[in-house]
């Protein structure tokens, strides 16, 4: 028999795979927890007990999907976030930064998970203090995405409530943003540089040659496969060198072989250096052929002097780029230029490259042959060689050819061999020494041992710290939309005070006696008037049966005629003249108009009862 547990967990599969294959939304890699959490909460809203009935429900009810997804992708952001970190940011990476770069070399940012834009615009304010606004609007570039489309709609319009700004300083308040209407607009001269997108970082393409990369708070909602891929692409999207600026709830735990921290505490981490890396895991031809045009002329002379072999090959097979190595090696000439590659020898020596270059085109991924050997024609010796084949785009998603380099690690592979001829050596020393070496085993064992058990806590304390700060921004979603409601309730407060205190006005201005009795003869309204003639005060009268007053009123007759009112659907105001008794016990001659009270639909929930006094 299947456990409860277990069937809960199917349906919520189930729930996960309909959203995927009916509105595109593959949640699959976030934090399990935290998407049951959501659901749930929008479960209750909608008084559903399970995840299939919600399932069901979703199906029947289209429109619940976008406030599922509203709920699911809290939106939880501002200017000036955490403003220490900010501080270091303006104070240690921009410069370094800027330094870098050359007086006029476009700077390249993106803010990935952007929600409503507010880091986006902060980062735009920071490079806009320390290059100054016109070489803003001349190199720098901003690309925030986010999967929110419904953010990403405010975002695109710039417009923030005052209370959204009140972290922005006064100085930098009054210099980037302009009064719209109860809002303020960042400055639409600069607002250009800010482009805004969807993405989503588990599937799309990521930004390339970024400089400065913002995701702050956003990996804490995926699970740590899914982070790991996220990082990866990161890596891939930043030049070097570049930044990458994280939330607080945010490490790099097993990624030190990609980004060195700059300010650990405060998130900051930058590209490691290409210098440290093993062969092969950069491709310098990607770097160079997708920068963007800077002083052709010098840029094709370093390609074609390099060191490195390089090839490349555009989409309709044809070979478009052989520098000067690849000419030297494979006895290439300016007329192979233009010549279908399949009718070269190097396409399939020293390695078949024809079948691999199409799967690149196929699955735009690279691939990488390692220890290739290669003899020239008439050469003695024998070479040995990493080939790189990737994929080349001219922009995200444009495919425009594939390029091939051929790195040479003849050396490596002579000092590999070396190197076993001296591990054959070693391991002679080895057997010497193998008894002292058990019990250094058995002391790393344990020291590994001990070693995982703390990386182990390490990750749980950081998921842990994820979880909390996603529960805090929950939190915090949730206070805003309660101060929103409140802010609604006050102000239909005050219109009702507003409608309550003219009502009263009327009927203090009348000067009858003014009674409202529901349709089961219960009084709801009793005017000054009606107090001036039986001394009950409002308190005393509301809420209790009219006919069982002690004032005075002869019921016998006025109760039959009060419901004869009620039946009457058709019949408009009805008078009635009787004897009573006031407060004072005179006898007092009273004219009374009942006129049916009626809803918006006509029906009659009531009746008004105006009163005039004529003392015998």
């Amino acid at each position: 028999m299947t456990s409860p547990d277990i069937g809960t967990e199917r349906e919520f599969d189930e729930l996960l795979l309909m959203m995927k294959e009916s509105r595109g939304f593959d949640f699959t890699g976030y934090k399990r927890s935290t998407l049951q959490r959501r659901v749930r909460r929008r479960m209750t809203l909608v008084d559903v007990a399970n995840f299939a009935e919600y399932r069901d429900y979703l199906e029947l009810q289209p429109d619940e999907f976008s406030l599922l997804f509203d709920s699911m992708l809290i939106n939880v952001t501002g200017f000036f976030r955490d403003p220490l970190a900010w501080q270091t940011l303006r104070e240690k990476v921009l410069p370094e930064l800027l330094s870098a770069k050359g007086a006029k070399t476009p700077i390249r940012v993106w803010s990935a998970g952007c929600a409503t834009g507010e880091e986006a615009y902060t980062v735009a304010i920071a490079l806009a203090e320390a290059i100054g606004p016109d070489q803003f609007r001349e190199r720098v570039k901003i690309y925030a995405t986010d999967l929110d489309e419904d953010a990403l709609q405010i975002a695109r319009t710039g417009a923030y409530e005052p209370r959204t700004l009140a972290d922005v300083p006064d100085k930098l308040r009054d210099t980037y943003f302009e009064p719209a209407g109860a809002r303020r607009a960042f400055r639409r001269d600069l607002r250009r540089q800010v482009i805004f997108g969807r993405n989503d970082l588990t599937r799309d393409a990521p930004i390339s040659r970024v400089d400065l990369l913002l995701a702050r708070n956003t990996l804490m909602y995926f699970n740590a496969e899914t982070q790991a891929n996220i990082v990866r692409r990161f890596h891939f999207a930043l030049s070097y060198p570049g930044y990458l600026f994280l939330g607080k709830a945010e490490m790099l735990l097993n990624h030190s072989d990609r980004f060195q921290p700059v300010d650990l505490r405060k998130r900051l981490f930058r590209k490691a250096s290409p210098a440290i890396m093993e062969p092969g895991q950069i491709s310098g031809w990607t770097e160079a052929i997708s920068r963007e045009p800077s002083g052709g002329r010098l840029e094709a002379a370093a390609l074609s002097s390099g060191p490195v072999v390089q090839l490349a090959v555009d989409l309709a097979d044809k070979l478009r780029v052989a520098n000067a190595a690849a000419e030297s090696l494979f006895n290439l000439r300016p007329r192979d230029l233009g010549r279908p590659f399949s009718d070269l020898e190097v396409s399939y020596r020293p390695a078949e490259l024809r079948s691999r270059i199409e799967q690149v085109r196929t699955e735009l991924r690279p691939i990488e042959l390692h220890d290739v050997e290669w003899q020239r024609a008439g050469g003695t010796e024998l070479n040995y060689y990493d080939i790189s084949i990737v994929p080349l785009f001219g922009a995200p998603g444009d495919l425009i050819g594939v390029g091939v380099s051929f790195v040479d690690v003849t050396r490596y592979r002579r000092v590999r061999d070396e190197l076993a001829y001296a591990n054959t050596e070693l391991e002679r020393a080895y057997e010497e020494l193998q008894s002292l070496n058990e019990e250094l085993e058995t002391t790393n064992e344990e020291l590994q041992s001990t070693n995982e058990e703390l990386e182990t806590t390490n990750e749980e304390l950081q998921s842990t710290n994820e979880e909390l700060e996603t529960m805090n921004e929950e939190l915090q979603s949730t206070n805003d939309e309660l101060q929103v409601i409140n802010e609604e309730l006050r102000g239909r407060t005050e219109e009702l005070d507003q409608t309550n205190g003219f009502l009263g006005s009327v009927l203090r201005s009348l000067g009858s006696a003014v009674i409202v009795l529901t349709d089961e003869l219960r009084v709801r309204v009793w005017s000054p008037g009606a107090q001036d003639l039986w001394g009950l005060r409002p308190e005393e009268a509301e809420s209790r049966e009219f006919l069982a007053l002690d004032i005075g009123l002869p019921t016998p007759d006025f109760g039959p005629w009060l419901r004869r009112v009620l039946r009457q659907a058709d019949v408009g105001t009805s008078s009635h003249q009787m004897t009573a008794v006031n407060r004072r016990g005179k006898t007092v001659e009273l004219q009374v108009a009942a006129s049916p009270m009626r809803t918006e639909e006509g029906m009659i929930s009531g009746i008004i009862l105006v009163i005039d006094q004529a003392t015998v």
